[in-house]
């Protein structure tokens, strides 16, 4: 008489069988490594040499500061509200057009900002940007 050990699980196991996930996912690899190399078109051709000079046209930057009182200055210099507006429209006529970095005092009322801006688009200067001093820099004056 044979001696036949009864079974440890006579209920059904809930455990996935990873054997078929890990297969089909080998073959999924290996289809990818096979059809990257199809995917790249790249034509090769012999293109002329020319000699020359890359144009390199970085826009001009604009300086604009706006002081606690209202005050402006225009790349250092000092300006009034009234020639703030054609100082504007004639810079957003230039090519390429120049970028403008406003720069406001960190008590200047924020109605200031924004009614610069306002100006700044409707002259068509579109590069607005705003220059801050990192932190741990103190203000010199």
């Amino acid at each position: 008489m044979a001696y036949h050990p009864q079974l440890k699980y006579d209920t059904p196991r809930s455990e996935i069988n990873m054997i078929p996930l890990i297969d089909v996912m080998l073959v999924l690899l290996i289809i990818f490594i096979i059809a990257a190399p199809l995917l790249t078109h790249a034509v090769k051709i012999d293109l002329p040499v020319a000699d020359s000079a890359t144009v390199n046209m970085k826009p001009e930057t604009i300086q604009l500061g706006i002081k606690a009182d209202g005050q402006f200055l225009w790349n250092g210099e000092s300006v009034e509200e009234t020639e703030l507006e054609a100082m504007m429209q004639e810079a957003a006529s230039r090519e390429p057009l120049p970028e403008l970095h406003l720069q406001a005092d960190a008590t200047t009322p924020y109605e200031f900002v924004a009614r610069t801006m306002a100006r700044a688009s409707r002259a068509g200067l579109e590069k607005i940007g705003f220059v801050s001093k990192p932190d741990g820099q103190t203000q010199t004056q």
